[in-house]
């Protein structure tokens, strides 16, 4: 197709990631191509991802989405990190926060102070100097200049594929109902050239993008793709998952409680609590894994829980020929770190910028793939990172993850930080060196050495300076109001936007 213009773009399957690319090319591109998605009402969609990471926010602007429109419409909470509980050793609890940690000079990242605050008998926990990890324990939440928070959302995944497809219908996205049951290709390129409906439409186009899960109807099934398997380093295949009544406060964060066949997640919306227990089935019975999630429920179950299968992941190649996976179609990475439809967003916004307007060639298609295969394993990595640092010794599970060989990649990672202290963010790299740092300690990954800039302040001014940084913190938190109490005045400011 070198040189042949992209003008008709087709989206097999529509749920999140779908609608997310539909929304997002007829925001941008609507003008010049005509897109057209293919759904059946009979085929049901995952949606059980109901938090995101703060890369959506951006997202979002690019497509004009008013924030109190989206919290009405998905029932949407408030999400400032991930609360982690008996990972690396049972009892333990650490939290990956969102916001930055303390202040860094030039030289080194905060960490290496408090570092040498620490062996030094002063600086009390790493976590005192992060606004938003204290915001979080404390149920607290706000915007504006009082609390300059980075954020994300907890939301239900079915009402934000709705939403998006009111805003994509609106901009003149065409939506076919129905099951594909032929694709049809160039003899010559392989290249798809059409889609057949079972009721006999043919729908051609110039690119398709497979949002199909993990049939990957195009990408695997019409293709033959290939798949990369991740799962010696990312082993369960399995999620229950399960809404419950709300109960208590909207604590703006996702719980993640290790158990000893992997862990459960308790995520709190304005409306329910998404509840679920993720698990590898080689270690526990699905049978077992529905007793132990409905045992850990606090509040009556709004419908009885249903079993999501997985393989963790991915394509050989994002973009093969004329198409592209999204989503799931694409490849997997458990749910632990909330980046499913951050991966959904990525992949659409490049496409986007790459765009093949005057034709698709060897060399957009490759430097594509390079980039979705860099990225999506540096967030591999940051997962399996959890699993791998554990000092657990109490089921089979656990201990195969503690003794399994990880990527080199990690490996490497790993080793810098103990030996000296270093984290770092490559280009690309979706995790921040605070967020490396949080998992690494929190994983009992303690550096032997650090960075000797800290030793280069004086210890009282050292001290002053810390203890100033944490009760700045703690007086800005106390001020805040409850997330229950944010969320409440913050949608009755002005009536609710519906997407144009």
């Amino acid at each position: 197709m070198n040189g042949q213009a992209v003008r008709k773009v087709v989206i097999a399957g529509g749920g999140t990631a779908g609608w997310c690319a539909a929304a997002a090319l007829s925001k941008t591109l609507g003008k010049l191509v005509e897109i057209t998605l293919i759904e059946s009402d009979d085929i049901g969609t995952i949606g059980v991802g109901e938090s995101t990471i703060p890369t959506v926010r951006t997202f979002h602007d690019i497509l004009g989405i008013d924030e109190r429109a989206l919290l009405r419409a998905t029932n949407a909470t408030f999400k400032l990190g991930i609360s982690f509980e008996n990972w690396a050793r049972e009892g333990d609890h650490y939290f990956h926060a969102f916001g930055t940690i303390g202040r860094s000079p030039w030289m080194v990242p905060f960490h290496h102070l408090w570092l040498q605050a620490r062996a030094e008998g002063y600086g009390g926990d790493l976590g005192d100097y992060c606004l938003e990890l204290k915001a979080a324990e404390a149920g607290k939440f706000t915007k504006g200049d009082n609390g300059p928070l980075n954020y994300a959302y907890h939301l239900d995944a079915s009402l934000y594929g709705q939403f998006l497809r009111r805003m994509s219908e609106a901009a003149g996205v065409r939506r076919m109902e129905g099951k594909i049951t032929r694709v049809d290709q160039d003899a010559q390129t392989g290249f798809i050239t059409a889609v057949a409906l079972e009721a006999g439409e043919v729908i051609p186009g110039d690119l398709f993008i497979d949002c199909t899960g993990f049939r990957g109807l195009l990408i695997e099934q019409t293709l033959k793709t290939g798949w990369e398997d991740w799962g010696h380093w990312l082993p369960t295949d399995r999620a229950l998952a399960v809404q419950t009544e709300s109960a208590g406060e909207l604590m703006p964060y996702t719980r993640a409680i290790a158990h000893d066949a992997g862990w459960r997640w308790r995520i709190p919306l304005q409306n329910r609590v998404g509840n679920g227990l993720v698990y590898c089935s080689r270690y526990l019975s699905d049978d077992e894994a529905y007793g132990r999630l409905k045992a850990g429920l606090d509040a009556p179950a709004l419908f009885e829980p249903r079993v999501v299968k997985y393989a963790t992941g991915r394509r050989l190649k994002t973009w093969n020929k004329n198409c592209l996976a999204f989503g799931l179609s694409s490849g997997f990475i458990e749910p632990l770190e909330s980046t499913s439809i951050h991966l959904f967003h990525l992949s659409i916004t490049r496409l986007i910028q790459m765009f093949p307007s005057g034709g698709i060639t060897d060399a957009l298609v490759d430097r594509y793939n390079e980039m979705a295969r860099s990225e999506l394993e540096m967030v591999r990595d940051f997962v399996v990172l959890h699993y791998k640092a554990t000092e657990r010794d109490d089921s089979a599970f656990w201990r195969d993850r503690r003794d399994m060989a990880i990527p080199q990649t990690l490996a490497d990672r790993i080793a810098l930080f103990v030996e000296s202290g270093h984290a770092y963010q490559n280009a690309g790299d979706l995790f921040r060196v605070d967020s490396w740092v949080q998992v690494l300690l929190g994983q009992r990954q303690v550096p032997k050495t650090w960075h000797m800039a800290g030793s280069l302040i004086d210890r009282e001014q050292s001290r002053r300076g810390m203890d100033g940084l944490r009760a700045n913190i703690a007086r800005t938190v106390a001020a805040m109001p409850s997330q229950t109490q944010f969320i409440a005045q913050y949608l009755a400011e002005r009536p609710m936007a519906q997407p144009a």
